[in-house]
C-alpha cells in the first residue's frame, strides 16, 4: 500500500520534535513519514494498524514506528464524547540520522541501531518495558538540552530488550500502490470502524470503492494480507476485548456490541483468535 506521506513539523532551536497530541483522530488515515515515531497513549482507547497488524491499544501504551512504516490510530468514539474523557498521547518523532551517520555504527550503540532495525515492523513495548520507557518519555517532554538526547537514547535502550512478540507487521509486509488504491484502503477503514457494531456485507463495502464483491475480496486480500472477514472479525474482537476489560456489560450485551449475531459465533470466533473463551480472558485481565 502507499500510504499518505505526512510533513513531520520540526524546530529549528531542536535536533527532534516531542509534543503532545490533544486532538483524537488528527492523523485518522493511512500514513507514513521518513521520521521514527514513538507514541505513549496517555488517555484513550481504540484501535491501531501497523503495517498489517490490527490491535487494541489503550493508555499507558509505548508503541515505536520505524522509518516509512504505515500506520493509523483511530480512537473508540465514546473516549472524546465528552470532555472529561478526552484522549491524549506524548509523540517523539526524529530522523534515524539525526545524530550523525557515524554515531549508530558505535559499538556502544549497537542496541539502539538494533531495535531501529526492528522498528520498521512496528514494536509494541510490553508491560515491565513500556513502563520505564513512559516514565523517561514523562521526563523528556519536560528537558533541555543534551538531556533531552540521554532520556531518548535511554528509551531506545530499554526498547531494545523486546523479544520478537513484540513486533507488529508481518515479516513479509510491503506498502506499494497507487494514491487511488490508498485512498480505497482508507474508506474501507472508516466505514469498517464506524459500522462494524452491525452487519456489513459484502455489497455494501464493495459498493463504497466501485468494485463488484468478488473483485472486492482479491483487492483487499493482495492489499492487506488478509480476507475482509478477517479483518472486520479483528475488530470486532478487539472492541469484545475492550469491553470485557470494562467489566460492565454481561457477556451476551458484548456479543451483541460488538456486531456479532448470536453468542455461540461470538464464543468461538473470540476463542479463535484470542485463545480463550471470553469469560476466561475477562478472569484473567481483570483485577
Amino acid at each position: 500500500m502507499k500510504p499518505h506521506l505526512l510533513q513531520v513539523a520540526t524546530v529549528p532551536n531542536r535536533s527532534f520534535s516531542i509534543r503532545q497530541e490533544l486532538m483524537p483522530n488528527v492523523n485518522s488515515r493511512w500514513h507514513c513519514h521518513a521520521e521514527v515515531e514513538m507514541v505513549l497513549f496517555h488517555r484513550g482507547s481504540g484501535t491501531q494498524f501497523v503495517g498489517d497488524s490490527i490491535r487494541r491499544f489503550k493508555a499507558g501504551d509505548v508503541v515505536l514506528i520505524g522509518t516509512n512504516l504505515p500506520h493509523y490510530w483511530h480512537y473508540d468514539h465514546e473516549d472524546y464524547a465528552t470532555h472529561a474523557k478526552f484522549p491524549y498521547a506524548t509523540v517523539i518523532h526524529f530522523s534515524e540520522n539525526f545524530w550523525g551517520d557515524r554515531f549508530l555504527n558505535l559499538p556502544e550503540n549497537k542496541g539502539i541501531k538494533y531495535v531501529l532495525e526492528r522498528a520498521k515492523r512496528g514494536i509494541f513495548l510490553e508491560e515491565n518495558l513500556k513502563l520505564k520507557v513512559a516514565d523517561l518519555i514523562e521526563k523528556l517532554y519536560h528537558a533541555e538540552g543534551s538531556y533531552r538526547l540521554m532520556l531518548l537514547m535511554e528509551s531506545l535502550q530499554i526498547a531494545s530488550q523486546c523479544d520478537n512478540s513484540s513486533l507488529l507487521a508481518s515479516i513479509g509486509f510491503r506498502h506499494e500502490t497507487s494514491d487511488i488504491e490508498n485512498e480505497r484502503l482508507n474508506i474501507i477503514y472508516n466505514y469498517t470502524l464506524q459500522n462494524f457494531h452491525n452487519k456489513i456485507s459484502l455489497d455494501e463495502v464493495a459498493s463504497l470503492v466501485g468494485l463488484a464483491p468478488n473483485s472486492f475480496c482479491r483487492y483487499f486480500k493482495s492489499k492487506t494480507g488478509k480476507q475482509y472477514s478477517r479483518f472486520l472479525l479483528e475488530v470486532r474482537v478487539g472492541y469484545a476485548c475492550k469491553l470485557l476489560l470494562n467489566g460492565h456489560l454481561t457477556l451476551k450485551q458484548i456479543c451483541y456490541e460488538s456486531g456479532f449475531n448470536n453468542f455461540t459465533c461470538f464464543y468461538e470466533k473470540f476463542k479463535l483468535l484470542t485463545g480463550a473463551s471470553p469469560a476466561i480472558y475477562q478472569k484473567t485481565y481483570v483485577r
